[in-house]
């Protein structure tokens, strides 16, 4: 079952942590960024209060929580209802799928990556972003996450387990980005964009069916 709760109560702590945070956004923005191709049909998975759709310019999205629907939806995003292990979507239809900070919330993302891959057209990239688990950010997370409304039931993962599981489901011809190289608190100016991973906290993995 989906972990929708702590986005169903606490929607508003959510979004403001966008506002409160606006170098760290911004530095994952790029991360994604740097990879998204240009002027595709596309589709980003967990949508959440489309924060990062409306700035990259998908205006699709899925997502489990009917709260967060409603705000990305107001951000100019078409919301569909449902979860990254069963998508309501045809498939090879899709020339790409975004998920961002999505992957650590879901019940089987094997079975979440298999799904996407059937959506995506042939040559069709899939691009995940995350809290890479053995970064210094992705530690902290694990180790404070009973005190967090959002992570305390959260599975994080290497960058090398998500390239594994992307792998099984048949993605190849990988690419990565990575940025957040110092502790949030701690960054007060632009944060760099670099390639490969092992180094920042957030992490961007591509792959291509």
């Amino acid at each position: 079952m989906a972990r929708i709760s702590p986005f169903e109560n606490h929607v508003t702590q959510y979004d403001a942590w966008f506002v409160n945070h606006p170098l760290v956004f911004q530095a994952e923005l790029k991360a994604v960024q740097s990879l998204l191709p240009p002027g595709d049909v596309g589709i980003e998975i967990g949508v959440g209060t489309g924060r990062f759709a409306a700035r990259l310019g998908v205006t699709l999205g899925l997502e489990p929580s009917t709260r967060m629907r409603a705000v990305a939806a107001q951000r100019g995003i078409q919301v569909l209802s449902g979860i990254a292990e069963c998508l309501p979507l045809q498939s090879a239809f899709f020339d790409f799928v975004l998920m961002v900070t999505t992957v650590c919330f879901l019940d089987n993302p094997s079975q979440a990556f298999r799904e996407i891959h059937r959506i995506l057209k042939k040559d069709g990239c899939f691009l995940v972003a995350f809290v890479d688990r053995k970064s210094p950010l992705g530690r902290f997370y694990e180790a404070n996450r009973g005190k967090s409304a959002f992570y305390r039931d959260a599975t994080f993962y290497s960058t090398t387990e998500i390239l594994a599981m992307m792998d099984h489901a048949g993605f190849s011809r990988f690419a990565c980005q990575q940025t957040l190289f110092h502790g949030l608190a701690e960054i007060s100016g632009d944060e760099p964009v670099l390639p490969g991973h092992g180094q920042g906290s957030f992490v961007v993995v591509r792959g291509e069916k």
